[in-house]
């Protein structure tokens, strides 16, 4: 079992940046391929970003390529989304996730949810 906290959330303008972490607890970190997803009102969960176990790999849905940046710290069992350039359409729920797969982007495929956080950018 895997826990997972999310935390960095909050009101942004567009344009602006924000930050969010997961904290992870239970299990060996660095065995899990770690991802962000997000859920805007009315719409399905949809893939945002993930990385490798090691943090060498790392894959990026296209709406977001170039403003978002996913990282990790196997030594801090935390995983960061660096978000910058915020636009309104990027206003959603964002949710991190574990999964035990060598490599996947496929939401079925993530084993671990945290609870989420809101992310609400103001045009």
């Amino acid at each position: 079992q895997v826990q997972l906290v999310e935390s960095g959330g909050g009101l942004v303008q567009a344009g602006g940046s924000l930050r969010l972490s997961c904290v992870a607890s239970g299990r060996t970190f660095s065995n899990y391929v770690m991802a962000w997803f997000r859920q805007a009102p009315g719409k399905e969960r949809e893939f945002v970003a993930a990385i490798s176990r090691s943090g060498g790999s790392t894959d990026y849905a296209d709406s977001v390529k170039g403003r978002f940046t996913i990282s990790r710290d196997n030594a801090k069992n935390t995983v960061y989304l660096q978000m910058n350039s915020l636009k309104g359409e990027d206003t959603a729920v964002y949710y991190c996730a574990a999964s035990r797969a060598l490599w996947t982007l496929t939401i079925r495929s993530y084993d671990y949810w945290g609870q989420g956080t809101q992310v609400t950018v103001s045009s």
